[in-house]
């Protein structure tokens, strides 16, 4: 759906983005995250046509951005951080706006509006004045004007900044159904955590560079991540303690073994989930009474500090 080759731009003496090359499919969910200033809305602005870039080719959906503009920006739905709204509107006028912008018919119209009202739950608010609104519900709303012309790409930045769990959660519901329609986002945030459950696949920039990009267990492999594996033990007994740390100590898939009471440890495990059920089947036969046996893999936040990202480029 997105293809990026070698994409670079220029302000002046800066480079915001230094030949960058990335696909994204149908149905995926790509984070992008990195640090103020390491080239993540310029790389979504030369995306939506907004920003020109120096050089690079851009697809959408097999169409090149630079010659066929006007047909590739048709697949796109774009939705910038503080979206502008026409407070003076009701919802239902401001939706009418952008559908008529998008050239759909009039009747089109009508069941594309009815349809993403009632998608963003903002059923009850069809009449009220865009000024009355809440920030998530004007954010919500941005987003109905975004699918509206039912867009093949969404490019989305920063589109929870401001808003409170509840109105987060609601945003994350509803785009996963959006995915679900074969169609690809971009997603650009800095609430990292927020990611881990939504986006099937991430890339994290820094100075401009894609430092690593794909699917969580992907990158996990490629940066070597390491899981927090916790054990808990059904009885209390310094021997009992003895045989596992000895055991634990012995297996080359632990580092950083830490016994906090007699019975719970935590330590670094460095296998996939194929050793981790070799590990328990092992502490089993070794008749060690385990009644919690957890590994906590790294979320992005881990991942990206693992990676040395700092908070200015």
């Amino acid at each position: 759906m997105i293809k990026i080759n070698s994409l670079r731009i220029e302000y002046d003496e800066i480079t915001a983005v230094k030949d960058l090359s990335l696909e994204i499919k149908k149905g995926q969910i790509f984070g992008l995250v990195g640090p103020n200033g390491a080239g993540k809305t310029s790389t979504i602005k030369a995306l939506a046509g907004i920003l020109e870039p120096t050089y690079g080719e851009i697809l959408i959906d097999g169409v090149d951005l630079e010659l066929e503009t006007q047909r590739a920006l048709q697949s796109i739905g774009y939705m910038p951080d503080f979206a502008p709204v026409y407070e003076n509107l009701k919802v239902w006028e401001y939706l009418d706006v952008f559908a008529s912008a998008y050239l759909l018919n009039r009747e089109l119209r009508k069941s594309r509006i009815d349809e993403w009202i009632t998608r963003v739950n903002l059923r009850d608010k069809r009449d009220t004045y865009i000024k009355e609104l809440s920030r998530g519900m004007r954010q919500r709303l941005v987003l109905a004007k975004t699918l509206l012309h039912d867009p093949k790409v969404l490019l989305l930045d920063e589109p929870a900044s401001g808003l409170d769990p509840s109105a987060r959660r609601e945003m994350r519901e509803i785009l996963k159904s959006v995915a679900k329609e074969n169609k690809a986002i971009i997603i650009s945030s800095h609430i990292l955590t927020e990611l881990d459950d939504f986006c099937n696949s991430i890339g994290i920039m820094q100075k401009g560079m894609m430092v690593v990009s794909g699917s969580l267990e992907e990158i996990r492999a490629k940066v070597k991540t390491l899981g927090l594996l916790t054990i808990r033990l059904s009885e209390k007994s310094q021997d009992l303690a003895n045989k596992i740390l000895q055991f634990l100590s012995n297996s080359k898939l632990i580092s950083n073994l830490q016994g906090v009471t007699l019975t719970e440890y935590k330590m670094n495990f460095q296998g996939d989930e194929t050793q981790c059920t070799w590990l328990l089947d092992q502490l089993i036969k070794h008749e060690i009474p385990i009644y919690e046996f957890f590994l906590e893999r790294p979320n992005i936040e881990d991942i990206f500090f693992q990676i040395g990202a700092k908070e200015v480029s």
